[in-house]
């Protein structure tokens, strides 16, 4: 799939018409400082359009942009950053859940993942509210690119333990490795 145009259209915290418009989504989400912004920039061939911050937890409402004109990339707030505090934690997790809630015209869910990390247990909890939700998951095993390939493929099998049922797709937002796949599986 070709990426022909991307624009901000709007970032809201509640109820809003977006939400309701005929036109599928694909949401972004996990946790603070995995590199939401950076692997939606990569996918959208633009340096700066989904805005990242130096400081994780930056983004505090559910931001919609608009994608060759037919289909809304959604970025949730990340979750699980400790230096919040924790009411503004835990609004954010409840924001994020709130959006799953939602019943859309048509969504798939990206849960992006720390490829060296790996899934800790607010992202298996992620996973499963998905899944409860009925929600097509891809995961996307970010920033490969600092790993190499035995502890890819090792990380890649942990990732597959945690999270049964689901494709794993290694990523690099920086070296674009995945990026193709991960548009294939968006727009199919």
């Amino acid at each position: 799939m070709r990426i022909e145009s991307a624009i901000f259209r709007k970032g809201i915290r509640g109820n809003d018409n977006i939400l309701f418009e005929e036109k599928p989504q694909v949401a972004f989400v996990g946790r603070s400082n995995v590199g939401k912004s950076s692997l939606m920039n990569c996918l959208l061939n633009r340096n700066d359009l989904v805005k990242s911050g130096k400081m994780p937890g930056k983004t505090r409402e559910i931001n919609f942009f608009l994608v060759n004109g037919k289909i809304l990339f959604v970025d949730l707030p990340g979750y699980g950053y400790a230096n919040l505090p924790i009411d503004v934690r835990e609004q954010l997790v409840r924001m994020i859940q709130w959006y799953f809630f939602q019943k859309v015209f048509k969504r798939k869910a990206v849960l992006v993942l720390d490829a060296k990390v790996g899934p800790n247990d607010m992202d298996i909890e992620m996973y499963r509210i998905l899944r409860e939700q009925r929600e097509e998951v891809i995961i996307v095993a970010n920033k490969i690119d600092t790993l190499n390939q035995k502890e890819k493929n090792q990380q890649i099998k942990m990732i597959s333990e945690k999270m049964p049922g689901a494709e794993i797709i290694p990523c690099s937002a920086k070296t674009k490795e995945g990026r193709d796949l991960i548009l294939k599986r968006i727009f199919s």
